[in-house]
């Protein structure tokens, strides 16, 4: 059984997208189509910017989520995937693939959820950290010490993304260390992503996607909040929502995605980042990049 997976922030390249939309006269016809609801040329951004330009998340999101699902939806009725899963912002993409939001409905939540996003980034001093070499159990532990920091991606065995306030992370940080951590680094991001802290986003947001029409997906799509297979329209509002202030469980639903029959991953998207998680995660699963 196949299994596809969508990137999330942080996966961005100056020129994404750029060979796919000179190639593919269908693809130029998504990427133009995305110019018009958007309002403004992200192509232009996408092709010509800067990676400063690129990290703007308002930027980032909506470009990462274009160059995951044009390539999907490019196959038409020939895409028949058995499962999707999506890393964060991935979800939007996993979604539009599934065929459980159009693309014009997943492209305009995915930049309501963006500009959300900055808007909570710019709120409050947040950020995240990487801690590396510590086990799941023991990053929660000593995170529920501190006031304002919580675990927010479990990405794969020894590797945990934390979020919170930009002084509880840097105790966390030391505290981790101590602990054992090989690192525990802070991000370069704009924000406390995956924490309480993303409340006011979720708020924002949750108008956005329960007046959205979402359709029945073609397969299930693992979503971020427990990890498990899910196809009903409304669950999966819930979960999206949910996901903003939650940890993304990446580790285990693609455990779950294997347990229930997975024997082949593919990342559609930039980069390759999903497929070197799965190897870490299932190790004798194969995991390959989409190929365009």
């Amino acid at each position: 059984m196949n299994a596809y997976i969508f990137p999330g922030q942080g996966a961005q390249y100056p020129g994404m997208g750029k060979e796919l939309y000179q190639n593919n006269a269908q693809a130029k016809t998504y990427f133009d189509q995305a110019d018009q609801i958007l309002g403004f040329s992200i192509t232009n951004v996408m092709f010509n910017g800067s990676d400063e330009d690129l990290k703007q998340t308002k930027i980032t999101q909506p470009a990462i989520f274009l160059d995951s699902v044009i390539p999907i939806l490019c196959l038409g009725e020939a895409f028949k995937p058995d499962m999707v899963a999506g890393h964060s912002l991935g979800e939007f993409s996993a979604l539009t693939a599934n065929r459980c939001l159009s693309f014009e409905a997943g492209l305009k939540l995915v930049y309501q959820r963006a500009l959300a996003m900055q808007k909570a980034c710019e709120a409050e001093a947040t950020t995240m950290a990487a801690v590396l070499g510590l086990t799941d159990e023991e990053v929660d532990r000593i995170c529920k010490t501190f006031t304002g920091v919580v675990a927010a991606n479990y990405n794969c065995p020894g590797q945990i993304v934390i979020s919170g306030s930009i002084q509880a992370i840097e105790q966390a940080c030391e505290a981790l260390k101590t602990a054992g951590a090989k690192r525990a680094l802070a991000l370069k991001v704009g924000g406390a992503f995956h924490s309480p802290f993303m409340q006011p986003a979720a708020d924002d947001l949750s108008t956005a996607i329960h007046s959205t029409s979402f359709a029945q997906p073609i397969c299930p799509i693992y979503q971020n909040v427990d990890a498990l297979p899910h196809t009903n329209p409304e669950e999966i509002k819930t979960n999206l929502l949910a996901q903003l202030t939650a940890p993304v469980r990446w580790s285990a639903s693609v455990r779950q995605m294997v347990a229930d029959g997975a024997n082949v991953f593919i990342e559609s998207g930039p980069g390759e980042v999903l497929c070197g998680l799965v190897k870490k995660i299932a190790p004798e699963i194969e995991a390959k990049h989409f190929v365009r």
